[in-house]
């Protein structure tokens, strides 16, 4: 053990020099992405209130050195967006076969994934080329992360970095660099199962040291929020509760697989991702910026039963509305940092992001299967996975993000009570009683609005999910119960009520 450990931590000080070089060259920041003080259900940046909205690449921006990363955020910028989400080298897809994705930003060709490790002289890596040595970083892979970072605070966009991601299976275990087929410093042999768990032999000590470094790296960076663990359930699964069935009326085994289900993680893996979001606590204690920790506790909706100390944002996957309001007196953003799997049309992705959003949602991204290598500008259009993508999509998500920026956002919190009816639509609605309400029907309309409104005139403004436009403005008179009679529409309608 000590052999193994001598030189990993000289090697560890000499990275942690470099680092602080850069820590001194860094440009300064604006601010740091925090829990907003006036309304922690959301984020402050830069000097705002803000929420989160992307429709994202696939998350190889950084271990995918094919991927151009200027051209991609550049792209997120102007379509509108401020979001992204990465992974960062403890897992990897297999090219052209994972989750049927075709042309996959975070399944690198052959020989060209950029680790976190350096190689050794060792060949035989499973994805191509040599080994890697697990005591040894990779300064590259350490330069293409800053960089994307230092790209993306210019432009104003916030980056998720996932740490670690359930394996799945043995295809992707086949490439891990944790695999000690891989790598040339005997780690523990152990079923894939078991890799982000504490039963992990020494693989836990190099993932500590693997934590601590990308942690390190994005120290300078205010526009991080680092995420423990991407959906921990699929490895560590615990129990299916009747709590975590969606429709409670299906029989036999269909009733309890998913999609039917929201999986949760065992208390194996919440052990473990207690200790990560330990490791990325302790390594910043000393340091300037504390970033947000987050984990992903749930796919769908679960109300929530504990965080590991040090979390403060929760994510889900696929997320419902439900997910939002359940969980809302955690008093931390909620967020849906990945959803898919609906096709490749925009408006179930669109209506996804409006209804949870205005459930109390903090942030919001989707897959984004026209972005690829050669592709970061997002008009790969062929048919490339199980979910969508597109200019269109992105634009339309764009009109979401304005539409609650437009409000005093801190101000605001979800309302089940003013909205009486609403027929043939199901409402979701955030509002600051008696001065501004932020409204979305999902559905078919026209649509007949009864609202309890206090005394007040009021603006309200029809607007359109797909293109922004105002479709119809009015004024109304408040002090009882109003009714409102919404402009045509398919597929949602938006409304925008404020005090005049």
């Amino acid at each position: 053990m000590s052999k193994i450990f001598h030189r990993p931590l000289f090697l560890y000080g000499l990275l942690a020099g470099m680092l602080a070089l850069n820590l001194a060259a860094a440009p300064p920041h604006a601010s740091l992405l925090r829990r907003d003080p006036a309304n922690p259900h959301y984020f402050r940046y830069q000097g705002k209130t803000v929420v989160l909205i992307t429709s994202g690449e696939h998350y190889g921006a950084v271990i995918n050195p094919a991927f151009h990363q200027r051209r991609y955020l550049d792209t997120l910028r102007s379509d509108g967006l401020n979001y992204t989400r990465i992974f960062t080298g403890s897992y990897v897809e297999v090219p052209g076969t994972s989750f049927g994705i075709r042309r996959n930003d975070l399944a690198p060709a052959p020989e060209q994934f950029l680790a976190p490790w350096a190689r050794s002289a060792t060949p035989c890596y499973a994805g191509g080329g040599a080994r890697f040595d697990l005591t040894r970083w990779n300064p590259r892979f350490f330069q293409r992360l800053r960089r994307y970072l230092r790209l993306a605070a210019a432009r104003g966009i916030v980056v998720e970095i996932s740490l670690f991601s359930s394996q799945y299976g043995e295809a992707q275990w086949a490439l891990s660099p944790f695999n000690p087929a891989n790598n040339v410093n005997h780690t523990t042999p152990i079923d894939w199962k078991n890799v982000n768990t504490l039963h992990n032999g020494n693989i836990l000590a190099f993932q500590e040291r693997y934590v601590r470094a990308i942690v390190r790296a994005a120290q300078p960076f205010g526009n991080v929020l680092f995420e423990i663990q991407n959906e921990p359930w699929s490895d560590q699964p615990a129990q299916p509760l009747p709590v975590a069935v969606m429709n409670p009326y299906l029989q036999g085994a269909a009733r309890l697989r998913f999609p039917n289900v929201a999986d949760i993680a065992d208390q194996a893996s919440l052990a473990w991702q207690a200790r990560v979001a330990g490791w990325i606590g302790a390594e910043e204690a000393a340091l300037p910026l504390h970033h947000l920790i987050a984990q992903t506790y749930s796919n769908f909706r679960y109300p929530v039963r504990a965080l590991v100390a040090g979390a403060g944002v929760v994510n889900f996957h696929y997320a419902s509305p439900r997910a939002a309001t359940w969980n809302y007196g955690w008093d931390v953003p909620i967020a849906c940092d990945e959803t898919g799997f609906m096709g490749r049309a925009d408006a179930p992705y669109r209506r996804e992001a409006w209804n949870f959003m205005l459930a109390g949602g903090a942030a919001f991204d989707s897959l984004d299967y026209s972005f690829s290598p050669g592709n970061e500008d997002g008009n790969d259009l062929q048919p490339n996975g199980p979910g969508g993508g597109s200019p269109a999509l992105r634009r339309q998500l764009a009109v979401l993000r304005r539409f609650l920026q437009s409000f005093q956002l801190a101000s605001l919190t979800p309302d089940s009570t003013t909205v009486l009816t609403a027929t043939g639509a199901v409402p979701h609605l955030l509002s600051n009683p008696g001065r501004q309400y932020a409204l979305y029907l999902d559905g078919a309309g026209p649509s007949k609005i009864d609202l309890a409104l206090p005394p007040g005139h009021y603006r309200a403004q029809w607007i359109d999910p797909i293109s922004g436009a105002n479709l119809h403005t009015t004024t109304l008179l408040g002090g009882g119960k109003v009714r409102l009679s919404s402009p045509a529409f398919q597929d949602g309608i938006a409304l925008r009520i404020v005090r005049m």
